[in-house]
């Protein structure tokens, strides 16, 4: 497992402190779900180019679907 240090305003590091504690994990675990999520969306849109440049329209509409619901489940 790796280290990173990150500088962020304090007010924000409050929050994100507020937040964690209201999801019942620690601010470790809500950095981990975030890169998660960021990595997941990535390699949809990754695997989505690349089906788009082939020219595979009904595999690149299902993963405009699976992205768009990943998008719905962040709103909540």
């Amino acid at each position: 497992m790796s280290t990173l240090t990150i500088r962020l305003p304090s007010d924000q590091h409050e929050r994100l402190k507020a937040l964690a504690a209201a999801r019942g994990t620690s601010i470790n675990k809500l950095f981990e779900e975030f890169s998660a999520k960021a990595l997941a969306e990535f390699d949809i849109e990754t695997r989505f180019r690349l089906l788009a440049a082939k020219g595979n329209k009904k595999r690149g509409l299902a993963l405009l679907d699976k992205l768009d619901r990943s998008h719905s489940q962040l709103d909540r």
